[in-house]
């Protein structure tokens, strides 16, 4: 099944938080550069670690 949020080479694996292995994120509504919105990526990364 392919992705709709693929960026258009036909290789992306997105995770359920949206992050492709390439670096890219779905804002919504497109594949954007991870470092282009870095504080809304750190939030992402902090809600999935584990409660200590």
């Amino acid at each position: 099944m392919e992705d709709k949020r693929c960026c258009g080479r036909g290789v992306c694996i997105i995770n359920a938080q949206g992050i492709c292995w390439c670096g890219q994120r779905w804002d919504g509504e497109k594949m954007v550069q991870a470092n282009s919105d870095i504080k809304k990526t750190k939030e992402l990364d902090k809600k999935d670690l584990p409660k200590k």
